[in-house]
């Protein structure tokens, strides 16, 4: 079978999904394909009434299936059904996700689509495996800690990489026990809603999963406000999660996860092996084109080793495939849209206009869609705008240093701590750096998240509160309530 496909033939029908059925819309923003800027869609703007209607569904979801209450080997079946049905779907669902978003169909097939699959399977397992606690009490009382699920969790998905992102929100709260009202990202709805359709037919009740469709000032707000919603799961830039922590603080009290943003350092000492220390960088800027809160986007790398370790990330940039996220040989991405492509070219110009220079890309490609060349930018300093901001485009910048100690301090930076990447033989060194480094993960001799689910992640600074995947993600969609019996 080929994976290659006409994008015209697929049908992207905006609608929001709730109590397990699907609720037609037709005016909205308009959409356009980022590999060639073609309008093919629109998505509505759902308001407080309609995420009233969403929340009330979840609830009688949960009161009339008593899935919270259920044995808990009952959510984890019903969650497998579910990864089982995505699988089979695989082909839809990577189809609906390649037109509208920045993800190859190869990479969808090989990667996001497989992976969401696993995440919920993963968390599937937590259901009957994780619980309370008998602890220690005086002889006439029994001391227990009983966990429970919150009830209608909220949660907002971002469209960099829509299907695997919904499935870390989705996998914890349902295995959990919750219902959910989930925003997928204005720009790439299409194929979540179809995934949670799913679910449906895998016999998760109607109403336990209900999307509604819109953006962050108007959907986002009702669903992180509403005092229906008992917990708030985000991932998305540092500005809205700060707007989300403001909104909730107005309108009542909630926990939160919020993977924000980040400025990841990569930090290359001299006795790496530069072969393979310049394969994972590259591959860590190119992966999404640079589009993922993760991205190493910061190379500070030991001075006697910076010029041989930029002349090979600059010959991979060179050497990339952009194309239609519709073609299977595509090896590149593009940017999302027109406005994220701009705000990427600003950036770039206005750290050049201060004294940088690109050793290679530096502007849009000269082709359709949004499609911005990969750029390697020499001779920035602490103030320079690559260096400050988070670009989320395919943008690393250089910064050699001496020594040690000058290498975690220009790591260290004074806003984000999400991510960090650290390339060297010496065993010492790595734990060291992986002490000093001021980020919720540190990968060694590698970059980027691997398929251990176990791992979880999540950022210190602004970088967001809480984690997602792992052991963690599951026990934070259930809360504890300390129970004392007498004797």
């Amino acid at each position: 079978m080929t994976l290659s496909f006409d994008p015209d033939l697929i049908a992207c029908r905006p609608a929001h999904f709730i109590g397990g059925e699907r609720i037609a819309a037709t005016d909205g923003l308009d959409l356009k394909r980022p590999s060639d800027a073609v309008s093919f869609a629109a998505c509505p703007i759902a308001g407080p009434d309609l995420v009233d209607r969403a929340v009330a569904a979840a609830q009688s979801a949960l009161a009339a299936s008593g899935w919270g209450r259920a044995r808990p080997r009952e959510r984890t079946n019903a969650l497998h059904r579910w990864a089982d049905l995505i699988e089979r779907h695989a082909v839809e669902l990577a189809r609906l996700e390649a037109v509208a978003s920045t993800r190859p169909i190869a990479e969808l097939m090989a990667g996001d689509i497989p992976i969401s699959a696993e995440q919920i399977r993963f968390f599937a397992e937590f259901a009957d495996k994780e619980g309370g606690d008998l602890v220690p009490t005086g002889d006439d009382s029994l001391g227990l800690i009983a966990s429970e699920p919150y009830g209608v969790v909220g949660a907002i998905t971002p469209w960099n990489f829509p299907l695997s992102m919904a499935a870390w929100k989705l996998g914890p709260a349902l295995a959990a026990g919750n219902a959910v009202v989930l925003k997928p990202s204005e720009m790439t709805p299409f194929a979540t809603v179809r995934m949670a359709e799913l679910s449906v037919e895998a016999g998760l009740p109607a109403g336990l999963i209900n999307v509604v469709l819109g953006d962050g000032p108007v959907t986002g707000t009702a669903i992180t406000g509403h005092p229906g919603i008992a917990k708030v799961s985000f991932t998305g830039s540092t500005g809205a999660g700060s707007a989300i922590m403001a909104n909730v603080a107005r309108t009542g009290v909630k926990p939160m996860t919020l993977e924000l943003g980040g400025k990841s350092p990569q930090v290359v000492f001299a006795d790496a092996d530069l072969d393979r220390t310049i394969a994972a960088i590259a591959r860590s800027i190119l992966a999404n084109a640079g589009q993922a809160c993760v991205a190493g986007t910061r190379l500070i790398v030991e001075a006697s080793v910076a010029e041989a370790v930029a002349d090979g990330i600059a010959a991979a940039m060179r050497s990339v495939r952009p194309g239609p996220t519709w073609d299977a040989a595509s090896g590149y991405s593009p940017i999302i849209s027109e406005r994220q492509i701009a705000r990427i070219g600003s950036l770039v110009d206005a750290t050049v206009a201060r004294g940088a220079t690109c050793r290679t890309g530096g502007a849009r490609m000269d082709r359709p869609g949004y499609f911005f060349a990969p750029t390697l930018i020499e001779g920035v300093d602490a103030g320079s705008p690559a260096v400050t901001e988070e670009i989320f485009g395919p943008v690393l910048t250089v910064e050699p240093f001496r020594d040690e100690e000058e290498a975690y301090a220009m790591a260290d930076h004074p806003t984000y701590g999400l991510a960090a990447g650290v390339f060297t033989r010496d065993l010492a060194r790595a734990v060291r750096a992986s002490r000093r480094l001021q980020a919720g993960t540190v990968w060694v001799n590698r970059y980027g998240r691997s398929r251990d689910h176990i791992l979880p992640t999540g950022g210190f600074k602004s970088s967001g509160i809480g984690k997602d995947l792992g052991r963690d993600a599951y026990r934070a969609n259930r809360r504890e309530k300390s129970v004392l019996i007498g004797l």
